[in-house]
């Protein structure tokens, strides 16, 4: 069974014609119209039955106490699959259905007539939890392990998930791989979780360690960034796109470029050699179809030319066949490719897909490295590890601010137990381990910086790998110093972790910092608007602008509020949008060297020269990219981009 459940402000249906000769018999065409509800478009399945149905009602039964709502309509639907039931099986698993959620007691249940073609308007309410789509069928092995057991419920009997067109082989591996988990303590103490005593500056690791154990990625709740990130007029969800793609308004461009901007600064300056390579593959072709079931993604898949190709999950294959084609010898290794991704493409389930934490299209650096061998690779990957952590900062996230999981194979950690532990050392506080006994995937080395946000979720930032499988699966060579050829080593770093996921860690630390009492803030360079200048009168205007020209010439992004408002709600606007100075010019100003100058992070009023503010302002600035501001510079004349 396949539905899709739509929160909606009303659906307004008509019966138009019988469709086949079962439809149900109505005593009205008359058109129906129901307000404020879920509407489940319902298409039953081959080999569906009541226990599909019991699993079904549990699924609407919760998603309708998610969104607080009480009111269901059952829509038959036989586009959602094209592996459709009999008439009278259907009509019967989706009178099952519309009785279980009857007998629930506080669901009140209505029902479209099957085998109908029906006219309907539907308005579906604007918010992340709106649209949520599953699958529901009887896993081989599965039921009949279940069923063994004696007093097993539905939900274990039944695996629900959305509709993928392709599975790969190590997605479906993670979801049975056996791990062990630990936590590793600077100095090298490895302890089990289980037994592991969690203290109060480990609250998040506690949280992270009981995130990655469950794999639960769902959302059941809006995170507090989505709020956030539609008041500074930063991204909103697209409804005219796949969801999962989003629309960034002028001041996330201006943020998403200077992020890329000087990820790819720092990346270029520890030496990668930046390349561009395209988006789309044929997923026939031998390397990509073998890699393709060594990572646990799910794509994009189009037809085109009589060609099954496959939107890009990752840097990784483009560059791999670039280098295939390189003649390499160890004297050129470590060598480092990179790449910004915009876009790499997932088809993440849509019930884990909310604001910018998760998406199916994300702009991601990507720099690997090719090593001679795994001595090297250890040490390139020490390297990488401290260019990560130094990233971070300069974005505004902290080690503090994140929790390290790394991921080995037993094999590996008994062999290189001083390295792992160093990297421990390095990051100063205990992290999560994940050790497998065998090799599941094509690193044995893994490790990620974590955000976790206030519902528990956690989310990767910084990551690395050590892959010892693409170098001779793309036929990747290099001479060694005796003549022989040998496949290298390859390194996976991101040192920021997706540009928008990071947006997304900032608004999320904002909220924290918010919630604390203390004053929300963006890093200064990534700032839209650094100053903000307000006339007093419409005479203040042309020394207005001559010291918005002045902070101009010296790479400061600064506007003139000119509008026909009055100070204090233009001060007020100034804070609302996170501008941390805000000058306003009035006589005094115009006859004085100094200016009053209000800081909104220090929560005071400062009286300075404007040469002082510009030094104050470049000490925050330095060695971050510039742009200038994404709009114009006058407010009159903006448009409204977010209400």
């Amino acid at each position: 069974m396949r539905i899709l459940q739509l929160h909606s402000d009303f659906i307004e249906y008509e019966p138009i014609a019988k469709e086949i000769k079962l439809a149900e018999d109505l005593d009205s065409k008359s058109k129906v119209r129901l307000d404020d509800l879920v509407v489940v478009f319902i298409a039953v399945e081959n080999a569906d039955d009541e226990s599909i149905a019991k699993a079904a009602a549990d699924e609407i039964e919760k998603y309708l106490g998610t969104i607080k709502s009480n009111k269901v309509l059952l829509y038959p639907y036989a586009h959602l699959s094209s592996n459709l039931a009999a008439p009278s099986q259907a009509v019967a698993v989706i009178k099952s259905l519309e009785n279980l959620l009857a007998s629930a007691g506080n669901i009140k249940v209505f029902r479209a007539p099957f085998g109908w073609t029906k006219a309907f308007d539907i308005k579906v309410k604007g918010h992340p939890l709106a649209e949520n789509s599953r699958a529901f069928s009887r896993q081989e092995g599965k039921l009949t392990e279940a069923e063994s057991k004696g007093g097993s419920s539905t939900a274990e009997k039944i695996i629900s998930n959305e509709q993928v067109e392709k599975v790969s082989s190590a997605l479906k591996a993670e979801e049975r791989l056996q791990s062990f988990w630990y936590i590793l303590q600077p100095g090298g103490q490895m302890i089990p979780v289980s037994e592991y005593l969690f203290r109060k500056q480990d609250q998040n690791l506690q949280i992270l360690s009981n995130y990655e154990m469950a794999k639960k990625r769902a959302v059941d709740e809006q995170p507090a960034h989505v709020r956030l990130m539609k008041k500074l007029a930063i991204a909103d969800y697209e409804p005219a796109s796949d969801v999962g793609n989003m629309r960034y308004y002028p001041k996330g461009r201006l943020m998403k470029s200077l992020i890329e901007q000087y990820v790819t600064k720092r990346v270029m300056e520890y030496g990668g050699i930046e390349v561009e390579t395209p988006i789309m593959y044929d997923s026939k072709h031998p390397s990509m179809e073998s890699y393709f079931n060594r990572f646990p993604a799910r794509q994009y898949n189009i037809t085109a030319d009589n060609k099954q190709l496959f939107l890009r999950f990752a840097a990784c294959f483009g560059q791999f066949l670039m280098a295939k084609d390189f003649q390499i010898s160890y004297r050129n290794l470590p060598l480092k490719l990179y790449e910004l991704t915009r876009y790499s493409f997932r088809r993440e389930k849509s019930g884990e897909l909310v604001g910018l934490r998760r998406l199916r299209a994300f702009t991601m650096p990507d720099c690997h490295a090719l090593c001679r061998d795994l001595d090297q690779a250890k040490q390139e990957f020490s390297k990488r590890f401290e260019l990560s952590i130094s990233v971070l900062d300069a974005l505004g996230l902290t080690t503090e601010d994140v929790e390290m999981a790394i991921r080995f194979t037993e094999e590996f950690y008994n062999g290189n137990k001083d390295f792992v532990h160093g990297l421990v050392d390095r990051f100063g506080k205990p992290v999560l381990v994940e050790m497998w006994k065998e090799r599941f995937f094509y690193f044995i080395l893994k490790w990620e910086f974590n955000y976790v946000d206030a519902l528990g979720k956690a989310s990767a930032l910084s990551t690395d790998q050590i892959d010892v499988e693409n170098g001779k699966r793309y036929g990747i060579e290099f001479v060694d110093e005796d003549g022989s050829k040998k496949n290298p080593i390859i390194l996976h770093n991101s040192p920021s972790g997706a540009v928008e996921r990071v947006i997304y860690a900032l608004l999320e630390k904002s909220a924290k910092v918010a919630k604390a009492g203390q004053v929300p803030s963006f890093p200064l360079w990534l700032a839209h608007t650094q100053v903000r200048v307000i006339p007093v009168s419409k005479q203040h205007m042309a020394f207005c602008e001559k010291i918005a020209a002045e902070l101009d010439s010296n790479q400061i992004r600064t506007d003139i509020d000119d509008r026909d408002e009055s100070i204090g709600k233009k001060i007020r606007e100034s804070e609302i949008e996170w501008i941390r100075y805000t000058l306003v010019i009035g006589d005094k100003e115009l006859n004085s060297e100094k200016i009053a100058v209000r800081d909104r992070n220090e929560g005071r009023q400062r009286e300075m020269s404007l040469r002082e503010l510009v030094h104050e302002i470049q000490a925050q600035t330095k060695g971050k990219p510039y742009l200038p501001l994404n709009l114009p510079r006058y407010l009159s004349i903006r448009p409204q981009i977010m209400v």
